[in-house]
């Protein structure tokens, strides 16, 4: 489950892995906050219910990927603790890792092509995460990825390495199906 501020990284680092994974033979599957609010959850705006709600489908969807046998990524903001509390709640135990990808602030609206920071500066949009609504920081993320100083192949690197030592990715091996040895969710 990677986390982070909005141009932390998380959909970069969730595709890039999905590539490398890809390459290993792995069957993934990446659900990025970007796609899922233009289909799944279009009826969500971003109030902290709808927040909560998004969350919540996306942890739905996880699992049944999950329970396919797809080593499951998602990228999503994810502001609130109790939250993803709440979708670590819904895997078997060992099945969720959460990835904080962190990024200064400034990094973060240093690479905002879309100019979303600058809008909710200017309050063109309210209840921005990390302007004008709060990102709670993971308390005990599985696993750190500085994002904002590393590049996105040494993130990827430390992830893979990250999920082998978790026994995800034992070795380079993958069984016949094509399906990692105990699926879990990233």
């Amino acid at each position: 489950w990677f986390t982070g501020l909005s141009g932390a990284g998380k959909s970069t680092l969730a595709h890039a892995l999905e590539e490398r994974l890809h390459q290993m033979g792995a069957r993934t599957f990446v659900f990025d906050g970007d796609n899922v609010r233009h289909g799944l959850c279009k009826d969500l705006g971003f109030s902290d219910e709808d927040r909560t709600e998004n969350i919540r489908r996306i942890g739905e969807m996880s699992k049944l990927c999950l329970e396919a046998g797809l080593i499951t990524m998602t990228a999503f903001i994810s502001p609130f603790r109790r939250d993803r509390r709440r979708v670590r709640g819904m895997a078997a135990t060992g099945d969720f890792h959460e990835i904080f990808c962190h990024a200064s602030l400034a990094v973060c609206e240093a690479r905002d092509v879309k100019g979303l920071y600058k809008k909710a500066r200017s309050g063109e949009i309210p209840e921005f995460t990390g302007i004008s609504s709060p990102y709670e920081e993971p308390e005990q993320a599985e696993l750190l990825v500085e994002t904002g100083t590393r590049s996105v192949d040494e993130c990827v690197d430390q992830v893979i390495a990250y999920l082998r030592d978790q026994g995800v990715l034992p070795g380079d091996s993958m069984t016949a199906t094509g399906h990692a040895p105990g699926a879990r969710a990233v």
